[in-house]
């Protein structure tokens, strides 16, 4: 009998101390885990970093948190990550369509160099194609779009004067995608793809006479210093999007998946005008103009686009860069353009027969 005793003793113990371990666990926050972009730029350091280590914990009422890193320092590729977000290896992550593209040409299409000189023009394109982009995700590869953020002009800076884009042909230029070698071969240039990493290096030492960069990110690394002519017109933007497993999105809880489709699209918006700002501020911070607040002040001479610059763009972009671009992206994709940018733009690809 006092052994039954002892027992019953010991079993509702332990019944208790689990049920104090089970209610400590559920008071516990839920981790997401999160693959985020470029590190040390602004779109992740102030806006990407917060959200998901400081603002989804606030939301949520310490219920979830997250732990982000960014992707060119989680040893991924970026051409991998449509594939190891599709297999779960990735659960949330972010995908530059630049670097996506060399597995998945269809989605390249609202970035392609060439095509958006300013971001009003890319604020359309995207919206033409935003629906194709996420059908293409959700059915392709198994990944839910939550969001498409952009990083500032892609521009050029060059070590020589130059009066317009007609003037680049021969040189050397160091390029980051194919739809960027795309444009530079259309003008006469060299394209030498360097990664963002290897380009004061290229420059310093004459690899390269002229790179591809955004305003803000070359003046971070002293391309300023470095080069002399900067021309403002915009090469393409850098487009990338945020996207979660199926599977795992489907997981969650509605009431988080809610919350995330109410906030990331304010995310999104804060991305797009830190991108607007600071492309702007690149371009002042690298001339010495009064804009600069926050970048070093330069003393380069900008080249201001000329009517013969922007004709020159829209030929060169309907002529041989989109036509390079039907060729990697095979069937169906001049119907897919023509559907959304070309019926926005006005600029049609043409349809094989």
């Amino acid at each position: 009998m006092r052994g039954a005793k002892r027992l019953m003793r010991c079993l509702l113990g332990t019944l208790a101390a689990c049920a104090a371990a089970c209610a400590l666990a559920a008071d516990a926050p839920q981790k997401l885990r999160i693959v985020g972009g470029l590190a040390g730029v602004n779109q992740f350091l102030r806006h990407e970093e917060p959200f998901w280590t400081e603002t989804l914990q606030r939301l949520t009422a310490g219920q979830w948190s997250a732990e982000i890193v960014p992707f060119d320092r989680a040893g991924i590729r970026g051409q991998e990550m449509l594939q190891l977000m599709q297999v779960g290896t990735v659960p949330f992550g972010t995908a530059l369509l630049s670097q996506s593209a060399v597995n998945e040409p269809l989605i390249a299409a609202p970035d392609l160099a060439g095509l958006n000189p300013d971001i009003a023009t890319l604020r359309r394109s995207v919206a033409a194609y935003r629906p194709l982009l996420a059908k293409t995700l959700r059915e392709r590869h198994g990944i839910e779009l939550l969001a498409v953020y952009t990083y500032p002009a892609q521009v050029l800076f060059c070590k020589k004067a130059f009066g317009g884009l007609a003037d680049l042909a021969g040189r050397r230029i160091r390029v980051a995608s194919p739809p960027q070698a795309d444009l530079v071969e259309a003008l006469g240039a060299v394209p030498v793809t360097i990664g963002f990493a290897g380009i004061v290096d290229s420059v310093r030492q004459g690899n390269v006479d002229c790179a591809i960069t955004g305003t803000m990110s070359g003046n971070t690394i002293g391309l300023h210093e470095l080069t002399s002519h900067i021309h403002p017109m915009a090469v393409n933007w850098g487009l990338a999007i945020f996207g979660a497993n199926r599977a795992v999105w489907g997981a969650l809880p509605a009431e988080l998946r809610t919350l995330l489709q109410r906030e990331l699209p304010k995310l999104e918006q804060a991305i797009w005008a830190e991108s607007e700002r600071e492309t702007g501020e690149g371009l002042a911070c690298n001339t010495g103009a009064s804009g600069c607040s926050s970048g070093k002040r330069g003393r380069m001479v900008e080249v201001r686009p000329s009517a013969d610059d922007e004709q020159r763009r829209r030929q060169l972009f309907s002529g041989p860069v989109l036509g390079r671009w039907l060729q990697r992206c095979g069937a169906g994709c001049a119907e897919a353009w023509n559907e959304t940018i070309g019926a926005q733009s006005g600029i049609n690809a043409p349809v094989p027969r």
